[in-house]
């Protein structure tokens, strides 16, 4: 919601993720992965399949999947259909019973360098915020569950389903297809869930009635035929899953959906919470309690009377543990024998503080900036931040968002442009150490940084702190990354985060700001369904910092050791940088209603009388055309994204529910730039 939000937005991470590997994957089965049955889950009895003489009798059920590095189900592209229970092994000590078990055959690999899969090996469960993907040479998506008619997905007839296999719950969905590219002959078919998915969780995919351009109707693929229709097959991986298909069939068929007119059914297993969010509780817990007290840090620059209403302007140095192996924008999180995140010494980074003049005479509150995308924390002086810190008596300040910041970028581009999707766990890591910093400045301002020497005000008075008006306000990437950090802060009670969503995966292609960065990506990926499987590939790596991770624990079910949060959301409607479809994921995830009155309703959202004491969202209308529901670009007339800095009503309603923790628009109506 911040002016920084226009040049910093969160669509360059989306080049970023762009970024990753082109997918190399044969279409053949491995010889070993063929003759690999692993056990998973449970298991009931079961029987032989049918003869060698082709006998067609239906096994018992069991739950139980090869090894794969390729799926024939899906045979013109390695990686599909994805995610797939077939890429994981039996793990009983995790707490979903999987573990990932990618190899250098699932892994694209693209301008001339394979990926390591040991990044990934530690994941028990695949992304709860991933897209599933299949390949379907030439299909149509005409009729199919779109992001606007996203309940049609729920309906008994609905060509794709997407069922939690325990419950028989279908999940709210849609389905496109991938036009980030032109080239129409390798476009990937997309199943976004429009909620993220419950953790360690298993999963089922089907897709029936599938059509081409012509209207003629997609056929199953060979492999996957003689599964549904209890036909040979020579393929090995096919009839090791004999009794898993039996399982996925009846829970299919409990759903009240038939097996004769599937083209394609998979399933798979999602990852934990812990898995998920387990590192930065850790970091958190462990890295606040090595302070004696609090934060130690130095001043480097007082600038005094830097504007009108201000003081001074302070630069300065944190000193944090450190959880990387380098301080720098390569550096990977670093591990003790417990699994967890080691401190690997201590380092310092940067931040910048706001004070306002009033801040000597009157106690002021401190208001935390996350900033957008490749910003930093220079980023917090800026007009909009200044008004604010004069307006309202808030001492503001900022450190940088690690990983998306403006020194990560060469990082970010040496990732893009030589397909090392490995490293891109480098960008992961440093976003936690990046919250981090955040959760340590937050703990130095409302400690002793009033009590440093240098600052005094004109006639040697000391700063005055309310510690108790501790808030966050981020924009952007820091609206964004904003949604990690009030999940996991112990300090701060309410933030607000203007023109957020999640997750990365699906804001990407949907982003202005991708484009600009898409030649580095074709340049190492030919082929979009490599592209395309990357994208997911990163999310895995991402999960552990972004919202997609933590939101569902800001406002409920807190995460250990965390009070519940309250937060508001505000979005601009035909936002070119960051797509209303992944505010409203954000959204449905916090559990948050939209404030009344309302511009359109929204699926899965609830709507409140204003004024409302909780957490919301609220939409700003500026007169867009909507979005496009592909997976392109908004891109006509001005991009608001950045304009609700310029809407008064909206920064009446940030401080006020702050303050209060009440949520008001202050608009005539449907609010608007008006």
């Amino acid at each position: 919601m911040l002016r920084p939000m226009t040049s910093l937005a969160l669509p360059r991470t989306l080049t970023l993720a762009t970024a990753l590997l082109l997918l190399a994957c044969t279409d053949d089965l491995s010889t070993d992965a063929a003759d690999d049955l692993s056990e998973t889950g449970e298991t009931d009895e079961t029987d032989e399949t049918g003869d060698e003489d082709g006998d067609s009798t239906e096994v018992d059920p069991e739950v139980v999947w090869p090894i794969l590095d390729c799926d024939p189900l899906v045979p013109d592209y390695c990686g599909f259909p994805y995610p797939n229970n077939v890429f994981s092994i039996d793990d009983p000590d995790s707490p979903t019973g999987r573990r990932l078990a990618f190899t250098e055959a699932l892994v694209p690999a693209g301008a001339g360098y394979q990926p390591d899969p040991d990044v990934w090996l530690d994941s028990d469960g695949f992304s709860p915020a991933g897209s599933m993907l299949a390949y379907f040479p030439g299909v149509s998506v005409e009729g199919l569950p779109s992001p606007t008619t996203i309940e049609a997905s729920l309906a008994a007839d609905s060509p794709t389903i997407l069922l939690n296999a325990d419950s028989g719950a279908r999940v709210p969905h849609w389905a496109e297809l991938d036009m980030s590219h032109g080239d129409d002959g390798r476009r990937a078919f997309i199943i976004r869930p429009a909620v993220r998915l419950e953790p360690e969780t298993r999963y089922i995919v089907a897709v029936r009635g599938l059509v081409d351009q012509g209207g003629a109707a997609i056929e199953a693929s060979p492999g996957f035929a003689a599964l549904r229709d209890i036909s040979p097959s020579e393929d090995p991986s096919i009839e090791a899953r004999r009794g898993l298909y039996a399982d996925i069939f009846l829970r299919l068929g409990d759903a009240g959906i038939g097996r004769d007119d599937l083209q394609l059914a998979w399933d798979f297993t999602t990852a934990s919470d812990a898995n998920l969010t387990e590192r930065l509780v850790h970091i958190r817990d462990e890295g606040l309690a090595l302070f004696d007290e609090d934060p130690q840090f130095s001043i480097v620059e007082v600038e005094l009377d830097p504007g009108p209403g201000l003081a001074m302007r302070v630069t300065g140095e944190l000193q944090v543990p450190l959880y990387l192996d380098d301080p720098g924008p390569a550096g990977r999180m670093t591990f003790g024998a417990d699994g967890l995140p080691e401190p690997n010494g201590t380092t310092t980074y940067p931040f910048m503080v706001l004070i306002p003049t009033e801040a000597f005479s009157e106690p002021a509150g401190l208001m935390q900036f996350g900033h957008g995308l490749f910003g930093s924390y220079e980023g917090v002086d800026d007009s909009l931040l200044t008004g604010l810190a004069v307006d309202y008596n808030f001492v503001v300040f900022a450190t940088s968002w690690l990983g998306m910041s403006n020194q990560d970028l060469a990082q970010i581009v040496s990732v893009l442009q030589t397909a090392r999707l490995d490293d891109f766990a480098t960008i992961a890591d440093r976003l936690s150490q990046g919250v981090f910093n955040g959760l340590a400045a937050m703990r130095m301002m409302r400690g002793s940084f009033a009590n440093a020497p240098e600052i005094v005000g004109p006639n040697m008075e000391p700063l005055l702190i309310d510690a108790d008006r501790s808030y966050f306000f981020g924009a952007s990437l820091g609206g964004i990354m904003g949604s990690t950090y009030m999940a996991l802060t112990t300090d701060v009670e309410r933030g607000a985060l203007g023109v957020p969503g999640q997750p990365y995966g699906l804001l990407l292609n949907r982003s202005e700001a991708f484009v600009e960065l898409g030649t580095l990506s074709n340049q190492a990926y030919d082929d979009k369904l490599d592209l395309r499987f990357s994208l997911e590939m990163m999310q895995l790596l991402w999960d552990r910092a972004e919202p997609s991770g933590f939101s569902r624990h800001v406002v409920h079910d807190p995460l250990p050791g965390t009070s519940p949060h309250e937060v508001i959301v505000l979005a601009a409607l035909g936002d070119h940088l960051v797509t209303n479809f992944g505010t409203h994921v954000m959204a449905r995830e916090l559990g948050i209603p939209q404030l009344e009155p309302i511009v359109r309703p929204v699926f899965g959202i609830d709507e409140v009388a204003q004024p409302y004491a909780g957490s919301a969202l609220i939409e700003y209308d500026f007169g867009l055309p909507p979005i496009p529901l592909t997976n392109v670009p908004m891109t006509a007339g001005s991009d608001p994204h950045g304009a609700l800095a310029d809407v008064p009503n909206a920064l009446y309603t940030v401080e006020q529910f702050l303050r209060t923790g009440v949520v008001e628009s202050f608009c005539n109506g449907v609010c608007d730039p008006s």
